[in-house]
C-alpha cells in the first residue's frame, strides 16, 4: 500500500515542481526606452539629470529601463520621432516612454493656479528662500506632458500630464515629477 501512495504523492507533486520551475512568460518584466526628456518652457532643466532619474525610479518599479541618446519632440503632440523608433528597435524595447516640460499657463485646458479673486496661489514652501518674512512668492505650477507607446506604434498607451508645485529649486520639482510619471507608468504597464 505504501508503494501506492508514494507513487500517488509523486504524481501530483511533479506537475507542481515542473511549473515552478519554468518561467512563465507573464513573469517577463517589460523593456522601456526612456527618451530624453525635452523642455518646452522657459525654465532651465537639467535634462539629462532628469532621464537618468526617469529611467532609474522606473526600475525601482520592477520595470526594466533605459535612457535613449534620442530625444522627445518638441511639438505639443507627443509621438515618437523616426529617431526615437529606430532606437527603441536597437534596444529591443517593448515601449518607448516620451516626457516634456511645458508652460502650464500656455495650455488653456490646464487646471489655474488662481484663486476666485483672481490672486495667484502663493508658495507655502517653507524652504523658500522669499517667503516668510519678505513675503509670499507667487508661482506657477509645472506641468509635465507624458505618453508611452507601444514599440512601432503611434496611439499611446498612456498620455496624460502631471502638474508639479513649483519650488524655490526648480530642479528638485521636475525630480519629484519624474518620480511621479515612473510611478504611473510602472502601475499602468503591471495592469497589462
Amino acid at each position: 500500500m505504501r508503494p501506492f501512495l508514494l507513487a500517488a504523492l509523486l504524481m501530483l507533486l511533479c506537475p507542481a515542481l515542473l511549473l515552478a520551475q519554468s518561467p512563465s512568460p507573464e513573469s517577463k518584466n517589460p523593456k522601456v526606452c526612456v527618451a530624453m526628456v525635452a523642455n518646452a518652457s522657459t525654465a532651465s532643466a537639467p535634462l539629462e539629470r532628469l532621464t537618468e532619474r526617469l529611467a532609474k525610479s522606473l526600475k525601482r518599479g520592477k520595470v526594466e529601463a533605459m535612457a535613449m541618446d534620442s530625444s522627445t519632440t518638441m511639438d505639443r503632440n507627443l509621438r515618437p520621432t523616426r529617431l526615437n523608433v529606430e532606437e527603441a528597435d536597437d534596444k529591443q524595447c517593448d515601449y518607448t516612454l516620451l516626457t516634456q516640460i511645458v508652460e502650464s499657463r500656455a495650455h488653456p485646458a490646464a487646471p489655474p493656479t488662481l484663486r476666485r479673486d483672481g490672486a495667484t496661489v502663493p508658495s507655502v514652501d517653507a524652504a523658500d528662500p522669499l517667503g516668510g518674512n519678505s513675503g509670499p512668492v507667487y508661482r506657477e505650477n509645472m506641468q509635465i506632458a507624458f505618453a508611452l507607446f507601444r514599440a512601432s506604434h503611434y496611439d499611446p498607451v498612456v498620455d496624460t500630464y502631471i502638474l508639479e508645485r513649483a519650488s524655490a529649486n526648480v530642479s528638485d520639482t521636475f525630480l519629484t515629477g519624474m518620480d511621479r510619471i515612473a510611478n504611473r507608468v510602472s502601475h499602468d504597464l503591471k495592469k497589462k
